[in-house]
C-alpha cells in the first residue's frame, strides 16, 4: 500500500517526555504542571518574540492517562519552534527553576519532525474570566505510540516505509474507524531520542479506538518496529499554553 507522503510540518517540534519522581502523585504533578509550569514558558517564549531568541509558535501538554502511566511516562510537553534549538549540556531540572521540577524527573528535549496527516480540528475554548492560557481542552480519546526500532535495522529505511506505507495504511483505517486525526513524529537525531518516532491518533471515543485495532492490517511495518520496546497511552485532555 503506497500513496503520496504526506507534507512535513515546517521547522522542528521539540517534546519532552515527563516522568514524575517516585515521591510525587499524580495530582501534585497536574497541579504544578499547570499551575507553576506552564506559566513561566509561556511568559518566556512571549518574551523571546521581542527579542531575537527563539520562541515556540505552539505548546501544548498532553497528560496519559493513570492507568497507562504504570509504562514509565506521565506526559508530553510539545514546543513547535521554526528551527532546532542549541542541544543542552544539562537536562532541565536538574537546577529547579520552578516546583514542577521539583516534582519530576530531569528531562531532555526530543528533536522530530513532523507529517500532520489528518487534520481535524482540535476546538478550544478559551477561559474568559480567567487568563486564556494555559487552559484545557478535552472530549476525544488520543492514542499516543512510542514507536521503538529493532536493534541494528536501517532507521532510514524505516522511515521511508512509515511515511510511504505504513501513514497510508493508518489513515485509511483511521477513515474508516472515524478518527479523525493522525500526528507522526520521527527523531532527528536517534543518537539522543528517546525512541525512533511516536504516532498520535484521535479518536472520538474509546469504541472507535477499539475499532481501529479490530479494522488495522499489518503492512511490514513490524519488521522494523519493536513491539516490546513500543509504549502506547492514552490521553483525554490536553493542556494549551501556546495555540
Amino acid at each position: 500500500m503506497t500513496d503520496a507522503r504526506p507534507p512535513q510540518t515546517p521547522g522542528v517540534k521539540i517534546q519532552y517526555l515527563i516522568r514524575r519522581r517516585t515521591t510525587t502523585s499524580r495530582d501534585e504533578l497536574i497541579a504544578h504542571w499547570f499551575a507553576n509550569h506552564m506559566p513561566s514558558v509561556i511568559a518566556r517564549n512571549e518574551a523571546n518574540r521581542t527579542t531575537q531568541a527563539p520562541a515556540a509558535s505552539h505548546y501544548v501538554a498532553s497528560l496519559f492517562q493513570a492507568e497507562d502511566t504504570a509504562q514509565g511516562w506521565d506526559g508530553v510537553a510539545q514546543l513547535w519552534y521554526d528551527a532546532p534549538l542549541p542541544y543542552p549540556t544539562q537536562a532541565s531540572g536538574v537546577v529547579p527553576a520552578d516546583t514542577f521540577h521539583e516534582k519530576v524527573e530531569p528531562y531532555w528535549p526530543w528533536n522530530t519532525h513532523e507529517w500532520v496527516v489528518l487534520d481535524g480540528a482540535l476546538p478550544l475554548e478559551v477561559p474568559t474570566l480567567n487568563a486564556p492560557f494555559p487552559c484545557t481542552r478535552s472530549g476525544f480519546l488520543k492514542q499516543i505510540s512510542l514507536v521503538a526500532a529493532k536493534p541494528g535495522v536501517d532507521v532510514g529505511a524505516m522511515f521511508d516505509h512509515w511515511l510511504d506505507v505504513h501513514i497510508p495504511n493508518v489513515r485509511e483505517t483511521m477513515r474508516k474507524v472515524g478518527g479523525f486525526r493522525y500526528v507522526v513524529s520521527l527523531s532527528t537525531d536517534l543518537d539522543r531520542a528517546p525512541y525512533a518516532g511516536m504516532a498520535e491518533l484521535y479518536f472520538p471515543d474509546l469504541h472507535a479506538q477499539a475499532a481501529f485495532w479490530d479494522a488495522i492490517e499489518s503492512d511490514g511495518f513490524e519488521a522494523w518496529a519493536d513491539a516490546s520496546a513500543t509504549v502506547r497511552v492514552r490521553c483525554d485532555t490536553e493542556m494549551v499554553g501556546i495555540e
